[in-house]
């Protein structure tokens, strides 16, 4: 019986896919792009339209000598890359390698949680390529190249050899450059705070923070007046006028899109996206093999699978009791543009 191929971009991604599906399919990894750009030249035809020319990428030839022989064989083949623009483009160029007579056999499979769960289902909805998430990425590849390509020699001529310019990096550098010069305009202005630690014939002892003097709001600009306001206050008696108390509520936190989540592991970007890959990927946990832990990491999305609410509802009621389980399960806002994965 023929085995359907199903082409991953990593080789962790395809142990763990592996292991669901069994004898039947046979996994591999692309090790990610196998076409791009090439580096000796601009690669992008300004006067016809801008169109790319790819070239296999020299290190990934075995890689795909390996997939066009697995796909002879093959009763289907099913592109397996990561839910996103550059998951799509790589599915592509891997489609458009594997050649016509590979055509008809190839589909899409989207799953943005490795799990046995997830991949399954994707096997039984597969779609097409998606043309236009290619193209998007496309036109940012070949932004990249333009700018990089046209702008960085003009920076050598007329500023300094070794500097470069990008699509991104030259607007980041702006806007550095516009908040350095904010902070070059700004006068430093010299303010105090009087804190007084009051305490009463019953405990606690609590802390006050002088705001306000005769109903007006207070601004102490040096250690004279500072002095003076002391000397105010030890001669001052203290009541306290009213006591309130306020519940305050404050909702649970969405799920991490991928800039919350650099924010809030509080590592080196590049570290936080290595081990949020390896998450995703699948680790190795006793009695179960490579797991896949958490769901795609590059988003903009804050979309939970109605599987996935279901399973958290029941794991917390069954955790800590029905009280921790709202009615209904929360639900986010999303950009109108948020890519979903």
């Amino acid at each position: 019986m023929a085995k359907s191929l199903v082409v991953v971009e990593s080789p962790a991604k395809a142990k763990t896919i592996n292991k669901y599906l069994g004898r039947n399919y046979k996994v591999l990894a692309s090790m990610g792009h196998v076409r791009d750009l090439p580096k000796s030249k601009l690669g992008v035809a300004i006067d016809a339209g801008f169109e790319p020319s790819y070239e296999v990428i020299a290190s990934r030839k075995k890689v795909l000598k390996e997939l066009k022989d697995a796909a002879k064989d093959a009763e289907q083949i099913f592109v397996a890359t990561d839910p996103d623009r550059e998951g799509e483009a790589i599915g592509w160029h891997i489609a458009e390698e594997l050649g016509s007579g590979n055509q008809k056999k190839i589909r899409r499979l989207m799953f943005n949680e490795i799990t046995k769960k997830g991949v399954l289902a994707a096997l039984e909805h597969p779609t097409e390529i998606n043309k236009q998430m290619v193209d998007a990425q496309q036109a940012r590849r070949v932004l990249d190249r333009l700018v990089g390509y046209k702008i960085s020699p003009l920076l050598w001529d007329k500023v300094r050899r070794g500097l470069s310019a990008g699509r991104v990096q030259s607007v980041a550098l702006k806007l550095v450059c516009d908040r350095e010069a904010e902070i070059d305009r700004f006068v430093s202005e010299e303010y105090w705070h009087i804190t007084a630690r009051l305490a009463g014939a019953q405990p606690p002892e609590f802390d006050a923070k002088l705001l306000k003097r005769d109903g007006s709001a207070i601004k102490v600009g040096n250690q004279e007046e500072a002095d003076a306001a002391l000397a105010d206050l030890r001669r001052a008696a203290w009541t306290v006028a009213s006591v309130a108390t306020r519940e305050r509520k404050k909702n649970a936190v969405p799920p991490f899109i991928t800039s919350k989540l650099q924010q809030a592991a509080r590592f080196p970007v590049k570290k936080t996206m290595l081990i949020a890959q390896q998450l995703y990927e699948g680790i190795e946990l006793p009695g179960e093999g490579a797991v896949g832990l958490i769901t795609y990491m590059r988003t903009d999305s804050t979309r939970v699978s109605e599987g996935a609410l279901t399973e958290v509802r029941e794991h917390i009621g069954q955790k800590f009791g029905p009280d921790f389980v709202p009615e209904k399960p929360n639900f986010y806002r999303a950009k109108k543009d948020a890519q979903d994965a």
